[in-house]
Order: C-alpha cells, then sequence, then structure tokens
C-alpha cells in the first residue's frame, strides 16, 4: 500500500483538538494525507458550517474520504443531512449506524437516500456489545438490504466481539466498502486497550493477504484512540507498520 494516496485516519483520534486546521496539519504530520471526519470536527446539522471544514483540509491537501460514524434512526430529514455533507465533500461512502430500535425502517429510508446521492453506507461493527458487532446480524442486514449497504469493517471492536476481522474481511468481501485499522489486547478482565495497529492482536499479514484475495478496493482508514494529549506518535507507527504489511 502506498500509505500516503491510500491510507486515510478517523479524526476521532484527535478529538483533543477541535480546530480543523490543526487537525490537518497532525494528518500531514502523521505522513498521510486523507481523513475521516466524525461528528466532533463538523457539525452535520449546519450547513452554514460546512465550506469552512472542508477548506481547512483543501488548505493542507488533506482529503476527506468519509465521514462517521454517522447514525441512521429512520428520519428523512435528518439522515439526509450526512447525504448532503457527503454530497459537498464528494464523498461516495459514510461509515453508518444503524439504530436497533427503528430497523428495518431505518435501513430502507437510508437505502432510498443512498441511492438518490450515489452513496454506499458501511456498517461500524461496535464490538460485543453492539448489535450489529457479529457476523450473524451483519448477514441478516446484508440479506435484507440493497448494495447500498455495506461493511466498514473496524478490525479491533471485531476481536472485542470475539470475532476474527480476517475471516469477517473474507466472508463479506462483496459488501466490504471500508476497514478501520485499529488493534486492541485484552487484560485478564477482558478490558480492551488501544495499541499500535499490528502490535495486539490483528494480524495484519493475514489481513492483507485477505483483502488482495478479494480484490478489496475500500477505504483504508486508521485509527488509534490512545494518547488523546498527544496522538501523532503513536500514529505515526501505525502508519509504517501498515506500509509494510498492506
Amino acid at each position: 500500500m502506498d500509505v500516503q494516496k491510500d491510507l486515510a485516519v478517523q479524526s476521532y483520534c484527535f478529538r483533543g483538538f477541535e480546530d480543523n486546521a490543526v487537525v490537518a496539519q497532525k494528518v500531514i504530520d502523521c505522513g498521510i494525507s486523507g481523513i475521516e471526519l466524525c461528528r466532533k470536527h463538523v457539525n452535520f446539522d449546519d450547513e452554514s458550517t460546512w465550506e469552512a471544514v472542508l477548506d481547512a483540509y483543501k488548505a493542507k491537501d488533506v482529503r476527506v474520504v468519509s465521514i462517521g460514524v454517522a447514525g441512521f434512526a429512520g428520519n428523512p430529514e435528518a439522515d439526509e443531512q450526512y447525504m448532503k455533507f457527503a454530497q459537498k465533500a464528494g464523498l461516495k461512502a459514510i461509515a453508518a449506524n444503524f439504530n436497533i430500535d427503528s430497523f428495518p425502517e431505518n435501513v430502507r429510508v437510508a437505502e432510498q437516500l443512498a441511492e438518490k446521492y450515489d452513496v454506499k453506507l458501511a456498517i461500524h461493527n461496535h464490538g460485543g456489545h453492539h448489535w450489529l458487532g457479529s457476523t450473524q446480524a451483519l448477514r441478516h442486514v446484508f440479506n435484507t438490504s440493497s448494495p447500498r449497504i455495506g461493511l466498514m469493517l473496524d478490525t479491533a471492536w471485531a476481536l472485542h466481539a470475539h470475532e476474527d476481522p480476517v475471516k469477517m474481511a473474507e466472508t463479506f468481501g462483496d459488501r466490504l466498502y471500508g476497514v478501520h485499522l485499529k488493534d486492541f489486547v485484552f487484560d485478564r478482565a477482558g478490558k480492551h486497550e488501544d495499541v499500535v495497529v499490528g502490535t495486539g492482536n490483528l494480524d495484519l499479514k493475514a489481513l492483507s493477504a485477505v483483502l488482495k484475495d478479494t480484490g478489496f478496493s475500500g477505504l483504508n482508514i486508521l485509527e488509534y484512540e490512545g494518547d488523546v494529549e498527544n496522538p501523532v506518535p503513536a500514529l505515526v507507527e501505525c502508519v509504517e507498520r501498515i506500509g509494510k504489511e498492506l
């Protein structure tokens, strides 16, 4: 992988910094040029702020590749805000979550909006406590939805759910629209801790092989939630490891 061209980072890694110009520079300091924006760095409800957000990244030649995790609850007006921002930013994918209380109606609403705006919605599997954290639940959603709905595979949260992220990448190859490259270790009580990608329980080499074998062409997004006040050094290590393995 050409990390400079092919790798992005989730803006939540920089949640300790609110200024998008500062965040853009930190992305560059990591040795990459792409970002997925979360609500911490963009107010999706206020369209008047969007231009300034996007300009902050354009000024540093940082590509906005996705947004998320966007929550879809079946409210067409609220859900469409994500689509409008995606259109303005030129995005083709959104990391998504579907509220269990409004399922499956929320998926129907989201499918229609995704078709209208020509974007893909990639479900973020958020661990063992998340209703869409398991292969079984994801398979059901994909079997009952259009190809507009796919997977943003979070490798660490897959581990948290006692799933094999490498196997998940293989199983959902045709619906795999992005990967959050993230790694956890666990203590004896099962508590998780973010670590540099490839130094914990994620087998980067095996994941790389599956992504190549399945012809994966989606988004590669780095995520590391440790060291809130100074995440760049660890992120640089992550970038180096990903560059060697992927």
